[in-house]
């Protein structure tokens, strides 16, 4: 939420609380509130970061992504980057099974921005040349009606979610919770909850997910720390253990 601002050494208390490998933040800017995140987490052993970030007095406020990890990283130049770049990272991950991740934060509708990223999603997974990976982030999207308690979301949304699924890049949550409705953000005027934060596992990565959850921190007190909830995606892969 806007760089982490007041808010930054409390988001760093519950990120640890939740002990995982990596963390995928969105929203993440150059600003001083957010490079307190970046060397916090550094701090405790999240050593291998990669942001797309802008310190630059121009760009600071300018919303992006950090990675950090306690598994090193590789950054993957791939050709058809999503634009805009500071809303997408896409990494190798060192783990016993070494997998892909796209961190992606699609842009809303009206920036004109968020097809186009959609289909370079898409066309990505299309041509999928590595083995296990997963997309994973902000969306902006989820399918009619079960994602949503006001309409929002339309063909666009639908195309890109069913798209991957066709594509066998499954949406994890409704892998393992099927119907089950989960809301990740909530409109500040109508209160009306949808579901814009997923994680997409292609076949190879699948089998070694256990869980793919949300989990708003403290219990009912959205808007505390974010104004979305986090994805957990937990796995059964761990450090490769010749880098341990």
């Amino acid at each position: 939420m806007h760089g982490g601002g007041k808010r930054a050494s409390a988001i760093v208390s519950q990120l640890r609380q939740w002990q995982p490998d990596l963390i995928a933040l969105s929203e993440f800017r150059g600003t001083p509130a957010s490079q307190q995140i970046a060397d916090d987490l550094n701090a405790h052993g999240f050593v291998h970061q990669l942001t797309t970030s802008d310190t630059s007095k121009k760009l600071r406020a300018r919303n992006a992504l950090l990675l950090a990890s306690t598994v090193p990283i590789t950054p993957i130049k791939i050709w058809g980057t999503p634009k805009p770049t500071h809303r997408w990272l896409f990494v190798q991950v060192e783990t016993t099974i070494p997998f892909h991740m796209g961190v992606m934060h699609i842009p809303n509708m009206h920036t004109k921005q968020k097809v186009p990223y959609q289909q370079r999603i898409l066309s990505l997974a299309k041509r999928w040349k590595y083995e296990a990976g997963v997309f994973i982030g902000d969306t902006n999207s989820g399918l009619p009606d079960i994602d949503e308690e006001a309409p929002a979301f339309g063909q666009y949304e639908a195309d890109f979610i069913n798209g991957l699924d066709a594509l066998d890049w499954r949406d994890m949550f409704r892998v393992k919770h099927g119907d089950k409705r989960a809301y990740t953000w909530y409109s500040p005027n109508g209160r009306n909850g949808f579901r814009l934060d997923e994680a997409f596992a292609n076949t190879a990565l699948q089998p070694y997910i256990i869980d793919c959850y949300y989990h708003w921190g403290k219990a009912g007190e959205h808007n505390q720390l974010s104004d979305h909830a986090a994805i957990v995606l937990d796995t059964t892969l761990d450090v490769y253990p010749a880098l341990q």
